[in-house]
């Protein structure tokens, strides 16, 4: 199989088989992430592809899912990404889902007839790296689009039929901003239909910018309690009636539906405020060695 270290994958999804289709991020200058830092964005040669596809026709002739990498291979354009995906079907013709993570502006370059054919393929469930609905926290943080794009761009997901995950990535503000984020944040959410909202914790990992800037004293990054109270405050607004649960570079385990549980959710996020052991949770973060 042709996979380009590093290799990341949706853990919620089916993680095999995967099967890559581009490789490192367009994007690629977030300043918390260094997953694909060194890594130059390429597609993944046509002849590539189809080696990998003989190869998982023999491993896996019956596979109804598979997750499509590397970071957004939606990034390409449609007359691009077709090809590849038809030849996918081709070799694995039980396929049932094709899963992928994407940014959000990967779906700018696409219309609503476009999405709806991806889906009729299997493209019909992909995971949005949102980070925040905050524009000064975007801004912040260089995402490379707005509040309004997440809005545009869900809802184009929305009228094409195809479900999505969005993330919200607790602390990325950094203390002076922290309440806005949550806030605007959630209200943006709640304007969107995710079938998923997940959640994790910024996690400084060397070599990112924001650690850098931590350094210089330019960025105040949460504690362990204040990043629960940020948590605490965007699930107080968000309204989305959807599952949750926040992943793995979160020090706390909450998940399930959220709007039948939202309470419970906050409540146990309060009593870890008031009584977690904020030293230990910091030593759990500390050990934490990526994305």
């Amino acid at each position: 199989m042709h996979l380009t270290e590093p290799i990341y994958r949706n853990p919620y999804w089916p993680t095999w088989p995967l099967i890559q289709i581009t490789q490192s991020c367009t994007h690629n200058s977030c300043k918390f992430c260094t997953m694909y830092r060194d890594v130059p964005f390429r597609m993944q040669p046509m002849e590539w592809l189809e080696e990998d596809l003989r190869e998982l026709q023999v491993l896996a002739p019956n596979a109804k899912t598979i997750q499509l990498l590397s970071a957004n291979p939606l990034a390409l354009s449609f007359d691009r990404l077709m090809p590849r995906l038809q030849l996918i079907r081709k070799y694995l013709p039980n396929l049932q889902h094709m899963y992928a993570t994407t940014r959000v502006d990967d779906i700018k370059n696409k219309t609503i007839e476009q999405l709806k054919v991806l889906r009729d393929i299997g493209v019909d469930e992909i995971s949005l790296g949102v980070e925040s609905g905050d524009d000064w926290t975007l801004q912040r943080v260089n995402k490379g689009y707005t509040a309004q794009d997440i809005l545009e761009q869900c809802h184009k997901l929305e009228e094409a039929g195809i479900r999505y995950w969005m993330t919200f990535l607790n602390g990325v503000a950094g203390r002076e901003h922290s309440h806005d984020h949550a806030v605007h944040s959630a209200e943006i959410f709640n304007q969107c239909h995710p079938m998923l909202v997940g959640t994790g914790g910024l996690t400084l990992f060397p070599g990112t910018p924001l650690l850098e800037e931590a350094g210089r004293g330019e960025f105040t990054p949460l504690d362990e309690r204040e990043m629960m109270q940020e948590l605490h405050t965007f699930l107080q607004h968000l309204t989305c009636d959807c599952e949750f649960n926040t992943h793995h570079t979160s020090t706390l385990h909450l998940t399930g539906p959220f709007l039948p549980r939202k309470q419970q959710l906050l409540d146990a996020l309060q009593d870890a405020i008031d009584h977690a052991d904020i030293d230990a949770l910091a030593r759990v973060r500390q050990q934490k060695r990526g994305l």
